[in-house]
């Protein structure tokens, strides 16, 4: 592995939600300030988060964020500083009509919301999709308004069925259309088939001139298991989801009690 010195990773991926960010979609000073000290001894930070550039921007504002960023469980590249878009994947609209009326034979209807393409793709919400947190969403009634523009995902939710119950049968029904991911508590994906985290971040990398060996990578869902599986070392936090856990090279504290900076001041000299 390729170091900086006083400091053994020369690339540090950030998840946001559960991990970076804490319940009220703060950042600590803690945190900030590990991160700073790293970057300073020469490491790159790159945030890479399920949530698309409309719902990151705003977070990479309030950091000063001026580096890329890997936004929407990788589907899109976001140059911050710039503010543009260097690449964005779109889901295949068909093949998700397809892998929806598959799920929904399997389960029955579902709650549905999509998320557009492009820097101001807006959120779209259907009746009874419970929208997590304060993030700002246009409603829909018609579910042919889905279909009207490119998308980056779906989201799915159940009226019974919990999360990773609902992801499994998703996966076994519509696995081979659309890559199904939890993505937090009430957020089950439907993207791209094949796209992740680590398509985007190794993408990211690459233009950096890093690699994986170079990588330390912080998350806290399953959709954050191809991040670790691509980083040299994968640290999840306290409150993550056993699967993630189960896979990591180490488990910090929560994202409540600055996990991230707790490894972070641990490696730095």
């Amino acid at each position: 592995m390729s170091t900086v010195p006083g400091f053994p990773y020369r690339l540090i991926a950030t998840d946001l939600d559960g991990t970076l960010l804490r319940s009220d979609e703060t950042i600590s000073r803690r945190t900030r300030d590990a991160l700073a000290a790293a970057t300073a001894a020469g490491a790159a930070h790159i945030v890479v988060t399920g949530r698309a550039v409309p719902w990151t921007r705003h977070i990479l504002n309030d950091l000063g964020y001026r580096g890329l960023a890997v936004c929407g469980q990788g589907a899109q590249l976001y140059h911050a500083g710039e503010g543009r878009l260097l690449t964005s994947v779109t889901l295949d609209r068909q093949l998700a009509g397809l892998a929806l009326a598959k799920i929904e034979a399997e389960v029955g209807p579902l709650y549905l919301a999509a998320s557009r393409d492009g820097l101001d793709g807006d959120v779209l919400v259907g009746p009874g999709y419970a929208v997590q947190g304060t993030l700002p969403a246009t409603p829909f009634t018609d579910a042919a308004d889905l279909w009207t523009a490119p998308l980056n995902k779906l989201y799915i939710q159940h009226p019974t069925l919990g999360d990773d119950e609902l992801a499994e049968i998703a996966t076994r029904a519509a696995g081979g259309f659309v890559t199904v991911v939890v993505a937090g508590a009430g957020i089950v994906e439907l993207l791209p088939l094949g796209l992740s985290k680590a398509t985007g971040l190794s993408l990211a990398a690459r233009r950096l001139g890093l690699k994986a060996a170079d990588t330390l990578a912080f998350g806290d869902m399953p959709n954050d298991i191809p991040m670790f599986g691509w980083a040299a070392r994968g640290v999840a936090m306290a409150n993550a989801h056993e699967e993630l856990k189960a896979i990591a090279d180490e488990v910090t504290s929560s994202n409540e009690e600055d996990g991230i900076a707790v490894v972070l001041e641990r490696l730095l000299p």
